[in-house]
């Protein structure tokens, strides 16, 4: 196999490495160390950290693609000869759901097909019936499968757990079970560790069953729903974390250069950031997206396979969703810039003949960094929801990337059939709505320890 990296992986580890420089920045601050404390002092907090967590895992798998050798009888020469296709780590874990693709529809823990089809049988006659899934092992028993996997989901949870607190303190391991068990901790690791579990449990129940049922049921082309709600989880991911950090420089130098420049300066960032607000934000991005589909369409020579169009279109996607909401934070910067800039630390420094670059390194970005935390986290759970709006109006990532919008999508037709077909769309809503509310969630515990407002 060999390893194969696509824009947006490497710019998945790239933000993973500078998420641990950040935190090594952090551990050596004593005062930005106290306030993450604080923060992580709330249950909510915990819980919903270890939920972003666990979405944050299946991103990274789903970022690590690999092109797989050849079978040797398959090669023509010496050299290894790699498959066009690349699969990602989840692919290879979800590999048993990829390749039991039924022939259509089929409800969750379903063994026959969801519709029912005209056959004839040895006498001529022609009769409606519901044919058997092919996948399915009808014959198990979904109670004992369901009971063995709960088992082994709790087993390996606590197993993680025990391995964690060990890890956390090698040398009074014994008081600090005790102390997480009774919710004596500084830090609510009971909480933590519930939650933990909880989706251990879950994801292994899930994982288990996937061998013998359709667990979330199957598309119109026989698709597993259950495999594509984990495969759309990157997407969301992505397009809500790299939007933000695309969209905050540009916000951060713009504001900031707005409110202590002043001047022309202003007015020109003034100017610029009024009239693209007053352009539909849509429209925009329609426009950006339809241009670079077309793009792409006359130099089909720039990708080999479709995994790197999807690919492709979704950085483009990401670029131009940074380009067009970075307008409501450099408004809110420069307000604030503004209000800071008539400070006494700030007229002092101004008049010791402090440079205008020190004085945003020293005095501004610092009294600034609980708005830009606190907007961060909020215009992630608004990202991850406009590219499901995106996607269900035909200008979001491509038709033939997994994401929830895409999911939503296919089943606005699902859902007027008779039968009506559920399941898609309730599969994306429930995984959307897990991450989403985990956000929120964490971003109102940042915004209550951070804002200065909360603390008067």
């Amino acid at each position: 196999m060999k390893l194969v990296l696509l824009w947006t992986d490497m710019l998945v580890w790239a933000l993973v490495i500078v998420l641990f420089l950040w935190s090594w920045v952090i551990s050596r601050s004593p005062q930005i160390r106290k306030q993450w404390h604080t923060i992580f002092r709330s249950h909510i907090a915990m819980a919903s950290s270890t939920v972003l967590l666990f979405y944050v895992l299946f991103t990274l798998l789903d970022s690590v693609h690999l092109r797989m050798a050849l079978p040797l009888e398959a090669q023509k020469s010496e050299e290894v000869v790699y498959e066009a296709e690349m699969v990602s780590l989840l692919d290879l874990v979800f590999e048993h759901n990829i390749r039991n693709t039924e022939r259509t529809y089929s409800a969750p823990f379903a063994t026959v097909e969801y519709a029912s089809s005209i056959v004839a049988d040895e006498n001529g006659i022609t009769r409606q019936v519901h044919l058997p899934l092919k996948h399915v092992a009808a014959e198990d028993n979904l109670v004992e499968e369901s009971l063995f996997a709960l088992g082994m989901g709790l087993i390996w949870g606590l197993s993680l757990v025990v391995l964690h607190i060990w890890w956390r303190e090698r040398s009074g391991f014994l008081l600090a079970w005790k102390e997480t068990w009774r919710g004596e901790s500084d830090l609510p690791w009971r909480t933590a560790y519930a939650t933990f579990i909880l989706l251990v449990v879950t994801f292994t129940w899930l994982y288990m069953l996937s061998y013998s049922y359709h667990v979330l049921g199957t598309d119109k082309v026989g698709g597993d729903v259950l495999y594509q709600s984990f495969k759309s989880i990157r997407t969301g991911v992505l397009i809500g974390i790299l939007t933000t950090l695309i969209m905050l420089p540009v916000a951060v130098i713009l504001g900031v250069s707005a409110g202590l420049f002043g001047g022309w300066v202003d007015d020109v960032i003034q100017y610029l950031y009024t009239t693209l607000s007053s352009i539909p934000g849509v429209l925009l991005i329609a426009a950006g997206v339809l241009s670079m589909q077309v793009m792409m369409d006359t130099h089909p020579t720039w990708v080999e396979t479709t995994l790197e169009r999807s690919d492709l279109r979704l950085l483009f996607l990401i670029l131009i969703l940074g380009i067009t909401s970075w307008t409501g934070l450099c408004r809110l910067l420069r307000a604030e810039t503004l209000k800071l800039s008539q400070m006494e630390f700030v007229t002092a420094a101004k008049a010791f003949g402090v440079s205008k670059l020190t004085i945003i390194r020293r005095h501004i970005v610092p009294n600034l960094m609980h708005i830009i935390l606190i907007s961060v986290v909020l215009d992630f759970s608004g990202l991850v929801l406009a590219e499901a709006v995106l996607s269900y109006v035909g200008v979001g990532v491509d038709p033939t990337m997994h994401s929830w919008g895409n999911m939503i999508n296919q089943a606005r037709l699902e859902m007027a059939r008779e039968p009506m077909v559920w399941w898609s769309l309730f599969s994306a809503f429930v995984f959307m709505f897990i991450l989403v509310l985990a956000a929120n969630l964490f971003s109102d515990r940042i915004q209550t320890v951070l804002d200065p407002r909360n603390k008067a």
